[in-house]
């Protein structure tokens, strides 16, 4: 985003200096001690301060104080003194639509790397969910990073977005922005949104994305039947609904329709008023705020304009947080070409989101959400070993979320910074 103030203070930008650790890459993982940093092993538990999570086959088997956890001698140990450990992040709201993910059985390995590295693993991101894209070329990325050829996150994908009649955008459009050209279906009638639905989950895909309300003017609305007929069909088989609510009435469309998910806040909604809060937490709804992307979107408009409107965007998360709604982390990157998550954090705190929101909306919260609570989300014996380590202390600073040494999936680095 041209127009954002990410940055990390300097106390976090010349923080420690990490030691290069690069394990062997193998079909399995090797055994792994991370050694003496401060590990925030849930969003509700103490610090562990000085402590060891030691990794066996990609799962955590110890966790604990230094000098209480035996590490044994043939494991390879990454020297976290000054660091503090998390678990893996989530991204709830990424994309892999820019052209430069096309053809992606094509790419060379390094060079997909490299753009995975530059969006997601740098960032910490261990898991995300795609919530819009070519699926066959997305199933292909997952089955590269799977096979161990490329160094990733754990994926999840809607696949292609379900639009209301005539609210898709027009391929020139998707030329303009940088897309890969998209075919994307438009449903009015419920037994349309349920063949469109079964077809991509039959497929594999991992949820449902409807469009609400369509970008553009006018607005054109997704009748609430088709978002019915969409969701039952993705709880039938236990997958999420994810909700592009655009408008008020978009928002509530989405929450009568069944989707579990919004993907946005709804700054031009105004503020939420008590009876839609209830409704919303009655419905069991979780919100991703992007209030970064707000910035993004208007980054042509009077500057007294883009504040205001990130300004409604971020009241009504402090409503939401407020009320006790369920908050996912996501940025909308794929979409937004600026990755950088420092902002993101900054407007959630703003938001009224304190450090421990903050972090169960990147771990716990969305762990909870897609069905993963009994092995990831937290940093516990036999859960999953994806791990993040941070250079500062979020719990003093959040933007420190974003200061990222090391990224570990099934307890192999999947990145480092360089010193």
């Amino acid at each position: 985003m041209r127009n954002c103030r990410a940055f990390i203070p300097a106390a976090l930008a010349v923080a420690v200096a990490l030691p290069i650790f690069v394990p062997p890459r193998s079909a399995h993982s090797a055994d792994l001690a991370l050694s003496g940093g401060t590990i925030y092993a849930s969003p509700d538990a103490a610090p562990i301060r000085e402590g060891v999570v030691l990794i066996h086959n990609g799962k955590i088997v110890a966790v604990g104080l230094r000098s209480s956890v035996k590490v044994p001698r043939n494991v390879q140990i990454l020297d976290c003194s000054g660091l503090f450990i998390a678990a893996g992040f989530w991204n709830s709201h990424v994309h892999f639509v820019q052209r430069k993910w096309a053809n992606v059985q094509a790419i060379p390995s390094a060079e997909l790397s490299q753009q995975m590295q530059d969006m997601i693993t740098r960032l910490g991101f261990t898991s995300v969910f795609d919530t819009g894209s070519a699926w066959e070329n997305t199933r292909r990325l997952r089955d590269r990073i799977e096979s161990g050829e490329i160094r990733g996150p754990q994926i999840r994908s809607t696949g292609e977005i379900l639009f209301p009649k005539g609210g898709a955008p027009e391929l020139r459009i998707l030329d303009v922005v940088g897309t890969m050209r998209i075919q994307f279906p438009e449903v009015r009638e419920p037994s349309e949104a349920s063949a469109v639905a079964n077809r991509l989950l039959d497929a594999g895909a991992d949820g449902i994305k409807v469009y609400a309300a369509s970008l553009g003017w006018p607005t054109v609305l997704m009748p609430q039947n088709a978002i019915e007929a969409a969701a039952h069909e993705a709880h039938m088989r236990g997958k999420p609904v994810f909700a592009h609510p655009q408008t008020r009435d978009g928002l509530l469309a989405a929450v009568h329709g069944g989707a579990d998910v919004l993907a946005h806040s709804v700054p031009n909604a105004g503020q939420l008023d008590d009876a839609t809060l209830t409704l919303m937490k009655k419905a069991g709804i979780a919100v991703i705020p992007t209030l970064k992307l707000w910035k993004h979107e208007l980054r042509n408009d009077r500057t007294s304009q883009r504040d205001q409107f990130v300004k409604a965007g971020v009241d009504q998360m402090r409503s939401w947080v407020g009320s006790g709604g369920t908050v996912l982390f996501g940025t909308d990157v794929g979409y937004m070409d600026d990755y950088d998550a420092t902002e993101e954090y900054e407007l959630m705190a703003e938001a009224g989101m304190d450090f421990r929101q903050i972090l169960a909306s990147l771990t716990t919260a969305p762990a909870e959400r897609f069905g993963e609570s009994k092995r990831l989300g937290r940093i516990a014996e036999g859960f999953l070993a994806d791990l993040v380590v941070l250079s500062g202390d979020p719990s003093k600073d959040v933007r420190a979320l974003a200061a990222v040494g090391y990224t570990i999936r099934r307890g192999e680095l999947i990145y480092s910074r360089a010193k």
